[in-house]
């Protein structure tokens, strides 16, 4: 039985994998659908602290017991699958995927809107209490910045350096941890998404090396600044999250030119059915989510896992 919820978050980093491949689908934002955002950021936190520790406690002198505690925090029997599950899906996906995105633009965009449009619910009601205007004006401004983002035309670059690589990478894997912010849509945008590809699917070990202690160094320095937001400024956070999430659809209008403008919507049958199966499935999720977790806090053999989808905090109304 155990092996069953070890499947389960195998799927989920699955899930969060092949977001990460598709332009204009955010990692973070899968994460906090499948309900294991929170966990996946204190993770990740601790495994950078320690990671520090080790490195800078035995030349100081205090050895390793601090780098051991942090790392005795980690949830590894959730990042562990969770990772397994994002690799694989990451180079099964870059062969299969990307081309169905590419062959399929119109109804793809269309079922990712969908899935992206039901899915702003996760973060607006983990903010904790009723929206009032300042929430509502942090996401308008996060809004208005992603869809100017999104909106920027792409590079290209056929031969990157590899420092071009390494800090393309420290760039695009803090959407990871931020919902929102399409990993794959800012190399896209820094003319290094086809490279990136063309190297998971070559198996260009110089090229993978340098994009991953770039992506290494990134996440260090962003995913402290994150863990810290989440407890401290939880609601501008997570209305921030909503806001970005909701411009970042701009990348998923379904009529697009092939320079990325937008365009009038023809043919809308297929897309229109497309958005509601994308809107659907998360729905279904939403709920199955929010059921599991009812059904485990009314046996008491779980707690409420943290980020969940379900999640619906206990917060005093004050207002971060």
């Amino acid at each position: 039985m155990r092996a069953i919820p070890r499947l389960v978050d195998a799927v989920r980093g699955a899930l969060i994998g092949i977001a990460e491949i598709i332009p204009g689908v955010s990692g973070g934002t899968i994460a906090l659908i499948v309900g294991v955002y929170e966990t996946l950021i204190d993770g990740a936190g601790n495994v950078v602290r320690g990671l520090m520790h080790l490195v800078l406690d035995p030349v100081r002198g205090r050895g390793t017991g601090e780098a051991r505690r942090h790392f005795t925090q980690v949830p590894w029997s959730v990042m562990l699958p969770v990772g397994a599950g994002m690799v694989i899906a990451v180079v099964a996906a870059a062969r299969v995927v990307a081309p169905l995105v590419d062959e399929h633009p119109v109804e793809s965009r269309a079922f990712f809107s969908g899935l992206i449009l039901v899915s702003l619910l996760v973060p607006a009601r983990m903010v904790g209490h009723r929206w009032g205007a300042r929430e509502w004006i942090r996401a308008a401004v996060a809004a208005i910045v992603a869809f100017v983002l999104t909106g920027l035309p792409s590079l290209s670059h056929d031969d990157p350096a590899l420092w071009m690589v390494a800090a393309a990478a420290a760039v695009a894997i803090c959407a990871l941890v931020l919902p929102g912010v399409s990993g794959s849509f800012i190399l896209l945008t820094l003319g290094l998404y086809e490279p990136t590809l063309n190297a998971v699917n070559e198996r260009d070990l110089v090229y993978l090396a340098t994009f991953a202690v770039g992506a290494m160094l990134g996440l260090s320095a962003f995913v402290q600044v994150l863990r810290w937001l989440l407890r401290h400024r939880r609601g501008i956070t997570l209305a921030v999250a909503t806001g970005l999430m909701a411009g970042s659809l701009r990348a998923l209008w379904p009529w697009q030119s092939d320079s990325g403008g937008l365009e009038a919507p023809t043919d809308v049958a297929r897309p229109l059915m497309l958005f509601a199966a994308g809107a659907l499935a998360v729905l279904v999720l939403l709920v199955v989510e929010s059921a599991l977790v009812r059904r485990r806090l009314a046996t008491g053999t779980a707690s409420l896992p943290t980020g969940s989808a379900a999640e619906q905090p206990d917060q005093s109304p004050t207002r971060s």
